[in-house]
């Protein structure tokens, strides 16, 4: 299965000469798969089936799905209170005859409550109902088609996105290895420098006990790990944004690495370069991050 987004919409109609049968679907970001369906009344048996159809194409996401039916007039046989209509035909007789009112018509015999009635869905007969259904599945499954294909389309475009941020955090990882403030000589120089003003400015110091400090502190200074890290969360980043299937989980963990060293890096550095570097980091991971909620 192809990179998806979790975003997308779909519309599919089927019909025959009795009904129209019409699904639109939508979907939007969720932690997990989540689904509702929208039925008419006298569908209701058929929502396990369709979660199940929507379970078999789709791990995550909140699929929200709504089937609207249409009748003509032949899909419905029309059942008519033949007694009622002949009494009320009377009647209109009589008034007709007696206070010379104008003549019933058909049209509006049948209009009145209760003479005529089209029953719905649940009220068809077997077949009648069964090939509804048909109908209602075979749309369904075509909105599904183009809701993945629509899902695909964003994950391809957020895909090429990814990317390009994956390779903005490679090159600010690079350009903080090569900084020369961050070479363990230039951190050595840099404390060795505060060391001496300390020692001009305070007396009774311990000198070889604030030299063992300062030695530590360069050494924590350092951010070869972190640089390290950063390079290996690159390549698995890349590694998956070019298989398949859902990985917007393993991204999302991904991006939680990459924010941790990224943090990591700012608090260690010593150096006003290897900090603008380590901002400018978080911004992008930051960024990843939020791109990285859309995936499937």
């Amino acid at each position: 299965m192809a990179l998806q987004s979790m975003t997308g919409f779909a519309r599919a109609r089927r019909e025959d000469d009795a009904v129209a049968v019409v699904w639109e679907a939508r979907s939007v970001n969720g932690r997990g798969l989540e689904t509702r369906l929208r039925l008419p009344q006298g569908f209701e048996r058929l929502e396990q089936p369709l979660k199940q159809r929507i379970g078999k194409r789709f791990s995550r996401g909140n699929i929200q799905a709504s089937l609207t039916v249409s009748y003509g007039v032949t899909s419905r046989r029309p059942v008519v209170d033949e007694e009622l209509l002949f009494t009320l035909a009377g009647l209109a007789r009589r008034l007709q005859d007696e206070h010379g009112a104008a003549p019933a018509r058909a049209d509006g015999l049948l209009a009145l409550r209760g003479v005529l009635d089209l029953p719905e869905a649940d009220a068809l007969d077997k077949d009648g109902q069964e090939r509804i259904e048909a109908l209602a599945f075979d749309a369904f499954d075509a909105a599904l088609d183009d809701l993945e294909r629509a899902r695909g389309a964003e994950g391809e475009a957020l895909k090429k996105v990814l990317e390009g941020q994956i390779g903005q955090i490679e090159a600010l990882t690079l350009q903080a290895e090569a900084d020369p403030a961050r070479s363990p000589a230039s951190i050595r120089g840099r404390l060795a420098e505060q060391l001496r003003l300390l020692l001009e400015t305070a007396e009774g110091l311990d000198e070889a006990r604030l030299s063992q400090e300062a030695a530590i502190l360069a050494a924590k200074a350092d951010i070869r790990e972190e640089i390290d890290r950063l390079k290996t969360h690159v390549v698995a980043a890349r590694t998956l944004l070019s298989g398949q299937g859902a990985i917007g989980r393993k991204l999302d963990f991904l991006a939680q690495e990459l924010n941790r060293e990224s943090n990591t890096l700012c608090s260690k550095s010593n150096a006003s370069s290897v900090t603008a570097i380590g901002l400018e980091l978080k911004a992008v991971v930051d960024q990843f991050r939020e791109q990285v909620q859309n995936l499937e």
